[in-house]
């Protein structure tokens, strides 16, 4: 059995961050989503639990960080090419997401960042498969 990965996030306004990652092309299992919370798919083995604060604090006794001012986890996700990783970020910036620097280009992997409306880090990236071993 594959692995899958849960990745809880607390969000200010839900709705809100449902309709940023629904801009994204991000689709939510409605089994486990509703006022409180709700499953955003990235894949078959990935999915982020956008979490209200006051149902992200049922799982921990941690004060929830400004990820505007503080860093605690930067989210990385590949993409098939260059060109999915720049057609990601442009739909990230223009649902409002903000372009946190210039894009990185190393020959074998490129790479843009964006953070989304909670300041949570969203890094995008492409690794040529020929330069991993």
């Amino acid at each position: 059995m594959s692995q899958m990965i849960f990745i809880n996030l607390p969000v200010a306004d839900l709705n809100k961050s449902m309709d940023f990652f629904k801009k994204l092309g991000y689709g939510f299992n409605p089994q486990f989503t509703n006022e409180h919370g709700a499953c955003m798919i990235v894949s078959d083995t990935i999915f982020v639990m956008l979490l209200s604060h006051g149902h992200y604090k049922n799982f921990t006794d941690k004060d929830i960080i400004n990820a505007h001012q503080s860093s605690e986890v930067m989210i990385a996700l590949n993409a098939d090419n260059k060109e999915a990783v720049n057609e990601l970020v442009d739909k990230a910036v223009k649902a409002g997401g903000n372009e946190i620097r210039k894009p990185q280009d190393y020959g074998f992997m490129y790479q843009r960042s964006f953070d989304d409306p909670d300041g949570h880090t969203w890094e995008i990236f492409w690794m040529d498969p020929d330069h991993v071993q």
